[in-house]
């Protein structure tokens, strides 16, 4: 551990192989793993838990407390995985009563200036480019990649490969599989590109195509096409995936395309 001109409280739990550079600040009721490298002028707060191999850029700022007018001190938690990239000048607040814990998974990206606010759950191989920002109480599956500039509403979900275009703003629940985009953001189609570099095959990428054209294209509501898709697609994890995610949506999935959308689901 190397710290020559960092502060690093006395009860915080650090492995020996951590790299911390000059200008960091670590407070009490924190533990990093082994492995790990604190880029300067990163300030890491109370309740931080920070896995191994992970990459912390300068300016960073790890479990801040929320930025909610109801927190009242109480001890909670920042989680975050093995092999997690966080980039310049990221903010991360740690959770609030309501969820305990704000939480990163593994293999993540986090690039400059993204926001991620109390209680959001993040899973792992997440992509969040420069200056996305994420309000409280968000869930974003697996693979998902948020592009620079977005913003999600709090309590909004975000399912597995899925991805939002640049600049979009994200009011609604956005199912798995899909790409989103335009204002007000909408389905454009699924994500595969995505799908295909991992490892998808083109059946499986056809049928995800077709329900979502049952959802979206065929003048179905989410209702009828719900009933239709469990009537008459076979039961398959993509299928269940998307189906599940409708199941438990409490905002609502996104809209679908109007008059003025143009078709795009390649």
């Amino acid at each position: 551990m190397n710290q020559p001109l960092a502060y690093v409280h006395p009860q915080a739990k650090i492995a020996s192989n951590v790299v911390i550079e000059p200008f960091v600040n670590i407070e009490k009721n924190v533990e990093i793993d082994e492995g790990t490298w604190i880029g300067s002028n990163v300030t890491i707060m109370e309740g931080a838990r920070i896995g191994k191999n992970c990459r912390i850029f300068p300016g960073a700022v790890i479990s801040a407390i929320p930025q909610d007018l109801k927190y009242r001190g109480e001890e909670t938690f920042v989680k975050i995985g093995d092999n997690t990239i966080i980039r310049e000048f990221v903010t991360i607040n740690r959770g609030t009563k309501a969820n305990n814990e704000t939480v990163v998974g593994n293999n993540c990206l986090l690039m400059a200036y993204v926001h991620v606010a109390h209680d959001c759950i993040i899973g792992n191989n997440v992509i969040l480019a420069n200056a996305a920002t994420l309000a409280g109480h968000i869930t974003i599956d697996d693979w998902a990649l948020i592009g620079g500039m977005a913003a999600v509403h709090q309590f909004v979900q975000i399912g597995t490969h899925a991805m939002i275009g640049g600049g979009g703003l994200a009011r609604k629940d956005v199912p798995p599989f899909t790409k989103a985009a335009r204002e007000p953001l909408s389905y454009v189609g699924v994500n595969s590109i995505g799908l295909r570099r991992r490892g998808f095959t083109n059946e499986q990428i056809n049928a995800i195509q077709d329900i979502y054209r049952t959802i979206y294209i065929r003048g179905n509501n989410v209702s009828q096409a719900v009933a239709i898709i469990e009537a008459d697609f076979p039961a398959t994890p993509e299928r269940d995936d998307i189906l599940y995610f409708i199941a438990r949506s409490t905002r609502g999935i996104m809209r679908g395309y109007s008059r003025n959308n143009q078709r795009n689901d390649n």
